[in-house]
């Protein structure tokens, strides 16, 4: 495997991966390097009528649809944010999840999750009353996440 690092003054930073086909390999190099960013200090403005809040990423429970607006948890609070769900999943760090078409949430913050087969299954969070909703398609990976974080 070569590898070559080009400077150019003009060009925005990107990565390119070259290869004849995509192998397990290529595949892990590939998360590795999206890991990578993913964890780099992550700073997302979350706004409350007209103010605008600056709060640790570590301190979001989940991040929320309702409607056409998205809301950021902390433990008592609730902010909107400016971000679709789709490029905070794509931005932030990977102890955060997708659990449902709505939700993505911060697995270090879980407390308890009551697995249910025939419906979703509810996340708790500690020393909140809030709590999400796990769809089926998503229970698996989480709980491999969550195997993962000890």
């Amino acid at each position: 495997m070569k590898i070559r690092i080009e400077i150019d003054d003009e060009q925005s930073e990107e990565i390119v991966i070259r290869c004849k086909k995509m192998t397990k390999e290529i595949d892990d190099l590939q998360s590795l390097i999206k890991e990578s960013f993913k964890n780099k200090q992550i700073n997302i403005a979350l706004y409350k009528d007209s103010q605008e809040f600056f709060i640790s990423i570590d301190k979001i429970l989940f991040f929320e649809t309702d409607g056409n607006i998205v809301n950021a948890h902390t433990v008592d609070d609730l902010f909107q944010v400016k971000y679709k769900l789709y490029e905070l999943e794509e931005m932030l760090p990977s102890y955060f999840m997708r659990v449902s078409k709505s939700t993505i949430l911060n697995i270090n913050e879980i407390y308890s999750i009551n697995k249910k087969i025939q419906s979703s299954s509810e996340v708790m969070f500690q020393n909140t009353y809030k709590q999400v909703y796990v769809s089926r398609m998503y229970i698996k990976p989480l709980m491999e996440k969550m195997k993962g974080r000890y």
